[in-house]
């Protein structure tokens, strides 16, 4: 007599769907059930099988639905949800540097980075997002507000080699991101970890720190790597190899490395990726929309790499559909590489399961549906007249359903840690309409700040460069040389002449014009000499040069005007990009300059050469002064030097080399 055997009791039991494993095997049953208990998968498997061997407090009938592991999000910033469509179809460079880090420098706080989270909370359950890799600031708002809406997540607390919304220093940084580790290791659905931000925003010693630190603690280190041709270049040319190499140096493989976009690497450099374990996360829709280029994703998984899918964050994607980041990601390799057969859907959908759990060092828990493995899944619908017909020939057709045609909104039912995020399309976790409100009242005041500071060239000079305000009041005169020797025989053989120093240097200037004609934004390179004319260094600058007032003097005139001053530190072509002027002028020119004391004041002499466009050499004489009676004295006194270097019946020039060179059609 055979004995019964009682069934065993579990939470829920989903039934009659097409339960897709994505295990190593890429094990499919339909009809296919799900049995799930402590927030587990205890079994999947026949849909008879399991109902005869469970029996369940819920009991969900799939209706054909496809059951699936939860999609993986590789790499996202989700408070940037409120920084959605803020400034688009720019380089990533002006992007960044130009709008994004001003704006979260004015408005990133704890309540900015929780309500940011909350609502890519309720955008990513709805798109059958289960589980997301974060990097940004406040991290343990993000941990917090992820942890309320029931979903999963590696927590990345970034840090700079610049001041932070968080932090105003590296070190304050640092601290942060250890207390934030030590704060929520072992939780069941945050996974801390630390985020030095790339190679171009800290330095050698930040990354050695960082790494550390995520050894220290075992934990991820999710950073942004060869995501651009231009770092490429920038870290080749600083440290005279490419960046894979550069960060390895700094000892940074030694951590569980998510590694974002690797966009620019070599095979070389994927084979040292996969040989210290690290994930890639590939970001397809960003890199696309910011012309970042084509990761070589199929080349990636032939070498073996662990590569999942991001979509980035919602500033530049400009969403976090993963559905969209799945087509693309396969439409793209195919692309690239001209062959149809690349990245197949059944290898995307694994991209985004249980590769992408890879690529977060959390394949052990999640990414497929296989017993002792934490049960986030997700139900999607496959019905809607978009993915219909099915054809039953092939079985495995269905991973090209998921693929190529299903959308985000098929996706009906969410599970993290056996608890239900979503029903029937019905958000359970997350209040979206109270969260709207909040949010419109963030983009009216982010929209006040950008009009305040598009109104002036000056304030987004200071946005972006903290310029400095330099008045100044001088005297001054400008002569065309016809004979440069003579004058430098002058200049180091008159008696009453006293050289306090002298320099040598090309200059580069170009002069931004915009609609109002009184502001100049003048962008100069100098690049310094030495004796035998080799250059020594080079220096950048912007100055924003504001409207004059002018006195004139019998040989002379004085000159008042303001002007702000800043370090260059991005390109040319970023400024262009990111001032956008009306019109510009070129001038280069060879300089020597001379401070000199004559007849007891102190004045600067530069010689210059102006090559382009070729206006000749002039020679400048220049005081500072802070009275009228000064600057008459001074002006006295530039007719003097002027007379010690045989330049006393020339007469002056009132323009500026860039007055010269608009009056010659020059741009």
């Amino acid at each position: 007599m055979m004995q019964r055997v009682d069934p065993i009791p579990v939470d829920v039991l989903i039934t009659n769907g097409i339960v897709l494993t994505m295990d190593k095997q890429g094990t499919i049953y339909e009809p296919g059930a799900v049995a799930v208990r402590d927030g587990a998968v205890v079994a999947v498997g026949e849909d008879r099988e399991l109902r005869s061997r469970y029996q369940a407090k819920e009991t969900i009938d799939a209706q054909g639905r496809v059951v699936m592991p939860g999609l993986v999000n590789a790499h996202t910033h989700v408070p940037m949800t409120l920084l959605r469509g803020l400034a688009d179809d720019l380089r990533l460079d002006v992007w960044l540097l130009g709008y994004m880090m001003p704006v979260e420098r004015a408005f990133v706080s704890p309540e900015f980075v929780r309500l940011g989270t909350l609502l890519a909370a309720a955008e990513l359950i709805r798109s059958g997002v289960t589980t997301f890799a974060d990097m940004y600031y406040f991290e343990e708002e993000v941990a917090r507000a992820t942890a309320e809406a029931g979903l999963r997540a590696v927590c990345g607390q970034t840090v700079l080699k610049f001041p932070a919304p968080d932090a105003p220093s590296f070190e304050e940084g640092m601290e942060r991101a250890e207390a934030f580790i030590q704060a929520w290791k072992g939780h069941p659905l945050i996974v801390p970890a630390i985020a030095p931000h790339a190679p171009y925003t800290c330095t050698g010693e930040m990354l050695r720190r960082a790494a550390q630190l995520a050894l220290k603690y075992d934990v991820p280190l999710h950073i942004h790597l060869a995501e651009t041709a231009q770092e490429v270049a920038d870290i080749r040319a600083e440290h005279n190899m490419p960046v894979i190499p550069y960060v390895k140096k700094q000892g940074l493989f030694e951590a569980k490395v998510i590694a974002a976009h690797c966009v620019h690497i070599d095979e070389g450099e994927m084979y040292t990726l996969k040989h210290h374990n690290a994930g890639v996360a590939h970001n397809p829709s960003s890199n696309l929309k910011l012309a970042s280029g084509i990761a070589p994703v199929a080349r990636m998984l032939e070498v073996g790499l662990a590569v999942g899918i991001g979509t980035d964050g919602p500033a530049s994607n400009n969403d976090l559909d993963m559905f969209e980041e799945l087509r693309l990601a396969a439409l793209l390799a195919k692309g690239a590489t001209g062959d149809p057969t690349v990245l197949p859907a059944e290898t995307v959908l694994q991209m985004a399961t249980r590769l992408g759990a890879r690529a977060l060092h959390l394949e052990d828990r999640i990414g497929s549906l296989e017993p002792g493995k934490r049960a986030d899944l997700i139900l999607v619908d496959i019905s809607p007249v978009h993915n219909q017909p099915r054809f039953r020939r092939n079985p495995r057709g269905i991973y090209a359903q998921l693929v190529y045609a299903a959308k985000s909104t098929d996706v009906t039912d969410v599970m993290v840690e056996g608890r239900w995020l979503m029903r029937d399309r019905q958000l359970l976790t997350v209040d979206v309409e109270e969260l709207l409100a909040q949010a419109q009242d963030v983009a009216r005041r982010i929209d006040a700040f950008l009009i305040e500071r598009e109104r002036s060239v000056h304030a987004k000079l200071v946005a972006l460069e903290q310029a400095r305000e330099e008045e100044s009041y001088e005297v001054q005169v400008k002569v065309p040389v016809a004979d440069p020797e003579a004058v430098l025989r002058a200049v180091h053989t008159h008696p009453e002449i006293d050289i306090l120093y002298t320099r040598h240097y090309r200059q580069y200037d170009t002069y931004f014009f915009f609609d109002d004609e009184e502001q100049v934004l003048r962008y100069r390179e100098d690049v310094y000499l030495d004796a035998q004319g080799r250059t020594t260094r080079a220096r950048y600058r912007l100055t924003l040069i504001g409207p004059s007032r002018v006195r004139e003097y019998p040989h002379a005139i004085g000159l008042y005007r303001s002007r702000y001053l800043a370090p260059a530190t991005h390109s040319l072509r970023f400024y262009r990009e990111y001032f956008r002027p009306q019109r510009e002028v070129s001038i280069v020119k060879e300089r020597r300059r001379w401070k000199v004391r004559f007849q007891g004041t102190e004045f600067y002499l530069n010689l210059d050469r102006v090559e382009q466009p070729p206006l000749g050499t002039f020679l400048e004489i220049k005081a500072r002064t802070w009275s009228a009676r000064d600057a008459e004295e001074k002006a006295r006194a530039i007719e003097a030097l002027l007379q010690a270097l045989g330049l006393a019946d020339v007469p002056p020039v009132r323009e500026e080399y860039w007055q010269m060179a608009a009056d010659r059609g020059e741009q």
